[in-house]
Parts: structure tokens; sequence; C-alpha cells
């Protein structure tokens, strides 16, 4: 039997590392992804091939995290937590491609994950819902990876549906499709500094977090508003961490307001906002983030740029008019490369369905 599934990638547009602090996020399939298409095995070993990442194999019995090819821990953390799920699943070959670049902020991470969970659980005739699926993709990260990330990125994967932003509440598991402007086009913007989130800066910030928290005796950061936490002491870092947080809770809630009143420039304002507050209260922007999103906010036909993702390098997301995209693409690119010495890979795209 041979089985094959396709995950997108996922942009996020609001909501930036709220989903672990029990927030609301606001994010999109987009139409690029990965492929893993795979059959079963009869003698217990697992075998991996990518034309971009390599070859690997290891047997069922001997599943380990591997410290020099990272990327095979994503699938492996997958067969791990279907195993601890009480699921038999055995040896198995794996094929993965596609055309999402790895460690810009654009979650290839959770589309391999999820795609991974979508055909095992085909080939071995099994069953899970697809909040269980995203959830179980979760833990993967966390216990095979070593990346406390929330859940919005395989939530996204899942649950994308084409013209339509995700709603996530982290808190309740709400998800709901929210029609976004038609007319408006985003584009990807790599910086060409690779995000390395397994290096500590991810999970520090979610310590932060935590901490700012646990100081305003509070369950999770969305449970204040920005007009209250500005009332109460805290530490000045652990004030910026949290004012990150609060404020992209409150522009999610807003932007909610605007998209349902088709406001495509109001909703870039929120963008260029939650940009500034990444960059000086969170400090997970970089110098060519922030080089990206000024050049960006500088073109005309552009309502709004912001990093995307966890930050520390990666990726930003620009929106446009969909008639000026590729103009503006075309400008961000080659303005970036002349101040910043950079070559940057960016790619339109549109709002994409999720799994299948």
């Amino acid at each position: 039997m041979r089985a094959e599934a396709y995950a997108p990638g996922r942009v996020e547009l609001l909501g930036n590392h709220t989903d672990y602090n029990q927030g609301v996020v606001l994010a999109a399939a987009i139409d690029r992804g990965l492929k893993v298409s795979g059959e079963r095995r009869h003698d217990g070993r697992i075998t991996l091939r990518s034309s971009s990442m390599g070859r690997f194999e290891i047997t069922v019995e001997d599943l380990r995290p591997e410290n020099e090819r990272r990327w095979v821990n994503y699938v492996l953390g997958v067969v791990r937590e279907l195993l601890d799920a009480g699921l038999s699943i055995g040896g198995f070959s794996a094929e993965i491609e596609g055309d999402l670049p790895p460690g810009c902020g654009l979650s290839s991470s959770a589309a391999l994950e999820v795609a991974t969970a979508f055909v095992l659980l085909r080939l071995f005739n099994a069953r899970l819902s697809l909040l269980e699926i995203a959830k179980l993709c979760q833990r993967a990260e966390h216990r095979f990876v070593g990346v406390q990330s929330g859940l919005l990125d395989q939530v996204t994967s899942i649950f994308g549906r084409s013209g339509h932003a995700v709603f996530f509440d982290a808190r309740s598991d709400e998800v709901r499709a929210i029609p976004f402007p038609p007319g408006l086009a985003l584009i990807i913007a790599e910086s060409g500094k690779k995000r390395e989130l397994t290096e500590g800066l991810y999970n520090q910030r979610r310590e932060e977090t935590r901490a700012a928290a646990e100081a305003l005796g509070l369950v999770a950061l969305r449970d204040i508003s920005p007009n209250e936490l500005a009332k109460r002491d805290l530490p000045p870092l652990l004030r910026r961490r949290a004012a990150h947080v609060v404020g992209e809770n409150e522009r999610v809630r807003r932007a909610l307001v605007l998209l349902a009143q088709n406001d495509g420039r109001g909703f870039g304002a929120l963008m260029n906002e939650s940009h500034e507050s990444s960059r000086q209260n969170f400090e997970n922007s970089t110098a060519e983030l922030d080089l990206l999103v000024e050049i960006a906010c500088d073109l005309p036909g552009v309502y709004g740029a912001r990093l995307t993702g966890g930050g520390f390098g990666g990726a930003t997301v620009t929106l446009c008019e969909n008639v000026e995209a590729a103009r503006i693409a075309d400008e961000l690119a080659q303005t970036y490369n002349r101040r910043s010495g950079l070559k940057s890979r960016l790619f339109v795209c549109a709002l994409a369905d999720g799994a299948r």
C-alpha cells in the first residue's frame, strides 16, 4: 500500500508569540508546502529520503533524536507520538519533496509533521480527529525536537482555507475561517538569515512571558488588558515582553473587526504596529527583518509589513494590492540587495487550503 499527503506552510499575520500564552492568533495557510509519500515496510526500518536534505535510516525500536540531521526529528517525533498514543506504527519508507523553504518562518517543520502524520495514519489504518493530529504534532516538536512551540503552526497547516485567514484561540481551541479582503496579496521575503529556534531564544521568550504572567498573578497574559498592564509594576524586561503579547492579543481582536469590514489598509496598519512591538518589546526581530519592513512600507501599494513566525531571522510578510504585487516584490528584492548586500528570495502567495 502507498499513501501520500500534502501540508502547506503558514504565514502568521498577527498574534506573535501569543499561542503558548493562551492567546489569540490570525494566520493563513499558503500555496507552498511539502508532500510526503510512503509505503509500509516489513523489516521494522524507517527510511527517509529528501532531494534537498539527503537520506536517513533507523529502526522503529531504535527511535531517538538526531543531533546531526535535525530535520529527521520532525518525522521521527511524529512516529514516537503515534506509538505512545497506542497506535501500531511499523517500518516505512517515505519521500519528502516540496517548495516550502526551511528556516524562514513559514513553518516547514509543522508542514512536515502534519504531512507525515496524515501519511502514517493512512498507511497503518488509524484515525484521529484533525485537532488531535495538530496536538500530536505539537507534542512531537516539544519532546523530540526540543522547541516548546504553540499550536498555531499545526492548526493553520491543517485548517487553512482558500481566501481565508485562520483565527485560533489557544485557550479554547476555537478555530474559525475568516474571509480575507479580496484584491490583496501577501509577499513573503526571506531575510537571508535562517532561524534556529532550537538554539534557545524561542524557549527563552516562552520562559520570560510565563515569568511575567506569574509576577502579575495571572494564569496567562491574555487575562490582562493593555490599560491594566500599564498600571502594574513589573521589571523592565518582563514589562516589555508582556506588553508585546498583550498588545498582540488586542491587535488580533481589532483585526477581526477590520476584516469584517474588508478594511485591508487598517489591517496593514496593525501589521506595522506588530512589527514595531517585535522590534522594541520582544526583541525577536533582526536588522535584516527591520530593513525589509522599512523598505516595503516605503513602496506605493503596500498596506503593511512585519516579521512572520518566531523571528530571530527568517522572513517578513508584506500586505499589498494584488495588481501591484509583482512590481513591489521586484523593487523590494532589488532595494534590499543594494542596501544589505544580501539576496532575498521573494514570492507572492495566496491564502490556501489546508492539509490533504
